[in-house]
């Protein structure tokens, strides 16, 4: 595991040693840093998702590594609102562990959603209702399309990752990947229950109807990018033709999971 972290952490550190010079022409290490006029912390974040995107069976360690590497940053040269060093690092986390500790169980509650779905055996009997063809793919993109509609987006991104390893029996394209997530997103884009953005400004006193003229771009976005992917992944794996009979449903993990989206839909 350590290992796997050092040479995630490599492109960070070449980001940091690139931004030293920078720290020499100002002679301070206080405040943020930037680098060809980029904020570090962005250099930062964007090589995490693109080592995300690059290693996506070593998630944990680049997401670990990422973050390592965005606290040694403020630790040792931008600091944090709260102070510098450690003490600057305890102000900030007193601060925004509230968001945190939301975030996390946010995370955690849609992990167990998706692997109760996945459990439920429902993935494995989907081939039998999905088209054969490349259009069962495009049919896949839009179920996730209608779950983000009342579903947050990475619930239904897990989702529909979920069922698309099942269904193309673990030989998913990267390209597939990114429609499943674009799909997800774009789900959510007219509903006041299907993304946090919109989500907020409902509670902020925005009408519901204000955003629904969303969906007009996100179907046009679901159709022009779905269909090549559907394509995309037809050739790279087709979808099962037949799903293998007489799979018993895990009702108790069925109800489980209804249970949570319930809990989601009305907490939102």
């Amino acid at each position: 595991m350590i290992r796997r972290i050092i040479l995630a952490l490599t492109p960070m550190t070449i980001a940091l040693l690139g931004a030293l010079p920078a720290l020499a022409a100002t002679g301070t290490l206080g405040g943020p840093v930037h680098f060809f006029g980029i904020p570090v912390e962005f250099i930062l974040f964007a090589l995490t998702l693109l080592g995300v995107a690059l290693f996506h069976n070593q998630t944990l360690y680049v997401a670990l590594a990422g973050l390592a590497a965005i606290t040694l940053y403020k630790l040792g040269f931008a600091g944090f609102k709260f102070g510098d060093g450690l003490p600057g690092l305890a102000g900030h986390m007193a601060h925004e562990w509230v968001i945190l500790a939301n975030l996390f169980c946010l995370l955690m509650g849609f992990a167990l959603l998706s692997r109760h779905f996945e459990e439920s055996k429902v993935p494995d009997v989907m081939p039998n209702y999905l088209p054969d063809d490349w259009k069962g793919g495009l049919l896949l993109l839009g179920v996730v399309f209608v779950l983000s509609s009342f579903l947050d987006n990475i619930a239904a991104a897990l989702i529909g990752g979920t069922m698309a390893r099942h269904v193309f029996r673990g030989k998913v394209h990267i390209g597939y990947l990114a429609a499943i997530v674009a799909a997800s997103n774009a789900g959510g884009s007219g509903s006041v229950v299907g993304d946090t953005t919109t989500t907020m400004m409902w509670i902020d006193g925005v009408s519901p109807l204000k955003v629904l003229d969303a969906y007009v771009a996100a179907f046009v976005a679901l159709f022009v990018c779905g269909i090549p992917a559907a394509l995309q992944q037809h050739k790279f794996s087709p979808i099962i033709r037949h799903a293998r009979q007489s799979i018993p449903l895990q009702k108790s993990r069925v109800f489980i999971g209804f249970f949570i989206l319930a809990s989601a839909i009305m907490a939102s």
